[in-house]
């Protein structure tokens, strides 16, 4: 069971802000997720717009899932945990990648891999602290 600071959730446990997970690569676009249509994994709760979605997810969620447990991929290649904007993301190798705002996903995009490389080594330490602790 992955602890609550491992996943970036509001209030009532949703990641993502309640986006699809799965319409971010099927349609290409966040696409808001219906509360009825639901899944739990690894310590959050993930909406769907379609039950096609919640299938496709449930199937694998691994493939689904946003990198870093849902926090900006841009803070933590700096060992931070900073919340996202569910329309500032990118697909990079198959991944979902979600970051704080449109200026920081442009600045993130043009050395996407670098910062990729420095979240992989970065996530191991971070993973389990709240934001507040970074």
């Amino acid at each position: 069971m992955a602890l609550a600071t491992e996943v970036n959730t509001d209030a009532t446990g949703v990641v993502i802000r309640g986006y699809d997970p799965v319409a971010y690569f099927t349609e290409g676009r966040p696409v808001s997720g219906r509360p009825d249509l639901y899944a739990e994994y690894g310590g959050g709760k993930y909406l769907f717009a379609t039950p096609e979605n919640r299938d496709a997810f449930n199937t694998n969620p691994e493939a689904y899932v946003p990198q870093y447990g849902g926090y900006c991929a841009f803070g933590i290649s700096m060992a931070k945990k900073f919340d996202i904007d569910p329309a500032s993301w990118k697909i990079v190798d198959k991944k979902l990648y979600l970051n704080l705002n449109p200026a920081i996903l442009e600045q993130w995009s043009i050395n996407a891999h670098d910062y990729i490389q420095k979240a992989e080594k970065n996530w191991p330490q971070v993973r389990t602290r709240a934001a507040s602790e970074l």
